[in-house]
């Protein structure tokens, strides 16, 4: 039994890796990440709460729950409830029955959840904490020293997941800021040489058109750039 759950965990490892290379959307490595871990932990509900550090605010950004009440709860501030006071400890706090501790903020959820133990974990990712990994029982549960590896292992994995993702969509700005450039330049020399246009009414002119149009400088820029190839033809 102790093999079959060995793999099950190497498994779940394996699938969060690949997640971390890939190009998905992060709300589907999210979903993904919380359904791996609820199987391979045989959680009654997992979640992924993720840290905005201007509000310094956590909120669920993916569980496999399905209750309105669960999903819409509110954001718990650094150092707040269990959540909390994990990111401000850095450190894997177990729960033992959440309806009857104190500093668990959503007790009467738990009750009609019909959750009992909890276990959270921090998600680090280069020194720096950047959320939290729940995991929840249905009954009372003693977490041992092994599912709490499991879970940080897990957890540090979603968070390298969730810092590509960004760095992958951020790129992905840039690259498209820096094409958009370029193609309001080539546009801005067509109007300078056709219309004799100084830089400045040429890029104006672009502008007040993507204004008027409500279509972006990109937009325009490609439509001025192909008139000319086509009165090439």
């Amino acid at each position: 039994m102790r093999g079959e759950e060995h793999q099950e965990q190497i498994k779940a490892l394996y699938e969060i890796s690949k997640a971390i290379t890939s190009e998905m959307y992060l709300e589907d490595v999210l979903k993904l990440i919380v359904a791996v871990t609820a199987q391979v932990l045989g959680s009654k509900i997992c979640s992924i709460m993720l840290l905005d550090e201007k509000t310094q605010t956590l909120s669920i950004k993916a569980t496999q729950a399905m209750s309105p009440e669960y999903i819409n709860k509110p954001p718990l501030k650094v150092g707040e409830g269990i959540a909390g006071r994990v990111v401000a400890e850095r450190r894997p706090i177990v729960v033992q029955d959440v309806r009857k501790e104190e500093n668990y903020k959503y007790r009467d959820i738990a009750r009609q959840e019909g959750i009992v133990s909890m276990l959270s974990v921090p998600m680090e990712v280069k020194g720096r904490v950047i959320g939290v990994l729940n995991t929840y029982t249905s009954k009372p549960h003693r977490y041992t020293e092994e599912e709490i590896e499991v879970l940080c292992s897990i957890a540090n994995q979603a968070a390298i997941a969730i810092e590509n993702t960004e760095l992958l969509v951020k790129t992905r700005v840039i690259q498209e800021e820096l094409e958009t450039r370029k193609k309001v330049e080539k546009a801005k020399g067509v109007l300078m040489r056709l219309e004799k246009l100084s830089e400045e009414e040429a890029y104006n002119r672009i502008r007040k058109y993507s204004m008027d149009t409500r279509r972006s400088m990109r937009e325009v820029a490609e439509a001025i750039i192909l008139t000319e190839e086509i009165k090439k033809l």
